[in-house]
């Protein structure tokens, strides 16, 4: 790569800069025009370094991040600027160049790793294709290596997670995948867009640690695209903010929480989620809504849950006797619980757990080995999963997956995929008023009409899983099974979020079960908490007991691996409002 012809000298005083962007501009050509999506953006990055780059979805961030290895969509074109990395001109780099850096130089771990990851091609072949692809010298200690690597990112079922398909794992299990992945080359550089986002607090630490170790050590330098402003303030040297593809203010870790002037900057400040946070206080003016009396919580529960239990690859048959398969993997091993009227039950745990397993089972997307799930007094259980799309209690039970890609059809525009619901399970519309609510449900969600006429992949992760919200809560269920919703949103969007989770469970009674790795979120909208670890609930009580006086060692460790808020923020916090 040193004798490449493209390799151009960039004169720069600073020896320790490894990336420099300067002017950056970059448009996408749509149906409506062209569209500036980043525009005169610079910063530098240094050996050694972790910079954060935070702002709202669709600010320009990963845009900007995808850039630097020229990874944008067909119809992005760069207008104007440079990228210089390591003496390198990238902004005008050609194929040859671009695929000796990508991986070698500069690593990337993408936001989604369900779409990233090649579905019909298991994790081990994932990483020795890398190590391969980029000269791993040996065959004989290649699996070795592999073996390394997924227990780097604390991934203990080495064995199984190495011959599963990425459709096999949870969405916190492929994003560990996704790290190992770019751990493989030990790369100068690495732009990490959201890289805990599906992982738990124990191993979101651990990950986080490994890449700061990797950083002191080795002088990796690190751009982390990132909506949690506490876990950055831990590890990031400096922070970029980014506001409707603008740079709005730049600062050093301290300044930026003692002395951040831009009033988009303070109002992420002010919602970014704490130990002290209420739903009320994560915005500068609580919504009036929220002054709406706490529901009266019934005796009678909505959900009852009795021995709920998943078992995969059971029984595994072939017409050939030798390929006879009864190996076993218990997902969900016998859960009880339930959930009232009017009340919001948090469920907590590690990647993996059985979390998502156990709400697709709620919500009748899938059917249980064992146990009973009990609705509204009628055990649905009874019900096959593919007859239960026909069930009058079909509406009454929606749910907000944990992949907002692979949850919308890309063929259609977001106006179709909001409206599909109220077509298919609401009562009779006339086209002019279904419109009409779905303009509304977009505005409660935040999601800007200008886009209502967009497809699914021309969406940033925190737009797309604002239209997943929209569409579970278009037809008013009883039960909202939210599978980490707020988990792509920036932390202003997940605050307007949350106040109107919260002011359809004050308004209308609704119950939730709220599955997600950020316990502080957790804490500001349930009233109590389930901890689940290897498919067991293991703990469960209020909220305030289990988060401050919880008994089992597991949930300790949880709570011990929050992120904690810094004297300093938690004074700019009250400054800002």
């Amino acid at each position: 790569m040193h004798k490449h012809k493209q390799k151009q000298k960039h004169n720069n005083n600073n020896k320790g800069v490894l990336l420099s962007i300067s002017n950056l501009s970059i448009d996408f050509e749509t149906s409506k025009g062209t569209v500036r999506a980043v525009e005169d953006v610079s910063f530098t990055l240094s050996k050694g370094e972790i910079l954060a780059l935070v702002g709202e979805s669709g600010s320009g961030k990963s845009v900007t991040a995808y850039s630097i290895l020229n990874l944008l969509d067909q119809n992005g074109r760069l207008a104007a600027g440079e990228i210089i990395y390591h003496g390198m001109s990238l902004h005008n780099a050609d194929s040859q160049l671009l695929s000796e850096v990508r991986g070698r130089e500069i690593a990337m771990i993408f936001q989604n790793p369900m779409s990233t990851l090649n579905p019909i091609r298991k994790v081990g072949e994932h990483l020795r294709d890398m190590l391969r692809t980029h000269g791993y010298p040996s065959w004989s200690t290649i699996d070795a290596e592999i073996e390394k690597l997924l227990h780097q990112v604390e991934i203990l079922d080495v064995e199984r997670v190495k011959n599963a398909y990425p459709f096999e794992l949870s969405g916190g299990m492929c994003q560990r995948v996704m790290i190992a992945l770019a751990l493989v080359c030990r790369s100068r550089m690495l732009i990490a867009d959201e890289p805990t986002t599906g992982l738990d607090v124990t191993t979101q630490k651990s990950i986080m640690n490994l890449i700061h170790n990797l950083v002191k050590e080795e002088g990796l330098a690190v751009i982390l695209i990132t909506h949690d402003l506490s876990l950055a303030a831990q590890y990031c040297d400096k922070f970029v903010v980014m506001e409707k593809g603008r740079v709005v203010e730049q600062n050093s870790r301290d300044k930026f929480f003692s002395e951040s002037k831009h009033p988009y900057t303070q109002k992420l400040l002010l919602a970014t989620p704490s130990r002290s946070a209420s739903v009320a206080g994560l915005t500068a003016q609580s919504p009036s809504y929220l002054k709406l009396p706490e529901p009266v919580i019934p005796k009678q529960p909505l959900l009852e849950v009795h021995g709920l239990r998943k078992i995969y690859g059971q029984n595994k048959k072939s017409w050939l006797p030798y390929q006879s398969s009864t190996s076993e993997f218990v997902a969900v091993a016998g859960s009880d619980f339930s959930i009232f009227p009017g009340e919001c039950v948090g469920l907590v745990g590690g990647s993996g757990c059985g979390k998502s397993t156990t709400t697709r089972m709620l919500s009748r997307l899938e059917d249980p080995s064992a146990g009973r799930i009990v609705f509204d007094g009628i055990d649905i259980t009874q019900v096959s999963s593919h007859d239960f799309i026909k069930h009058p209690l079909r509406k009454e039970i929606q749910m907000v997956f944990q992949d907002p890609t692979g949850s919308l059809n890309p063929r259609h525009s977001v106006l179709d995929l909001i409206a599909e619901p109220l077509l298919r399970l609401g009562p009779k519309m006339k086209r002019t008023e279904i419109n009409s609510k779905v303009h509304s449900l977009a505005e409660q969600v935040g999601l800007p009409l200008t886009l209502i006429d967009r497809l699914p992949h021309q969406l940033s992760g925190g737009q797309k899983a604002r239209v997943g919200i929209a569409r579970a809560i278009a037809l008013e269920p009883k039960l909202l099974i939210l599978d980490e919703p707020t988990s792509a949103l920036d932390v202003s969007v997940q605050a307007t979020v949350l106040q109107l989770l919260e002011h359809f469970r004050r308004k209308l009674g609704l119950s939730y079960l709220f599955v997600s790795h950020d316990l502080h979120v957790v804490k500001m909208l349930s009233q109590r908490i389930l901890v689940m670890k290897e498919g067991e609930i293991i703990e469960q009580g209020d909220t305030e007991t289990v988060m401050n006086s919880s008994v089992h060692p597991y949930t300790k460790a949880l709570m011990d691996a929050i992120p904690i808020e810094t004297e300093q923020q938690m004074i700019n916090k009250q400054e800002c409002a």
